[in-house]
């Protein structure tokens, strides 16, 4: 080996656990923001999904009928 070869080899054998510590950190931010960008993925698939079902049923609307009411509201009233 020639001495060149031989200083780089000591510089990266000195510098090694750094840098494993600086590829572990940059493989562990890679994996986090892959989940966290296919975790947003499909919550915005999910949400998208849901408001188009939710579009697409009928719309669920309730009668009230109030003429007992008004009807006992005048005759009390009138009574006074």
């Amino acid at each position: 080996m020639s001495q060149k070869k031989v200083e780089q080899y000591k510089k990266e054998k000195a510098n090694r656990k750094q840098t494993l510590k600086k590829e572990k950190a940059q493989n562990f931010a890679i994996r986090t923001a892959g989940v966290i960008i296919c975790a947003a993925l499909i919550g915005w698939i999910g949400y998208s999904g849901y408001v188009k079902w939710e579009s697409s049923r009928p719309a669920k609307s309730t009668e009230i009928v109030l003429d007992a009411i008004s009807d006992y509201s005048n005759s009390l009233s009138t009574e006074e």
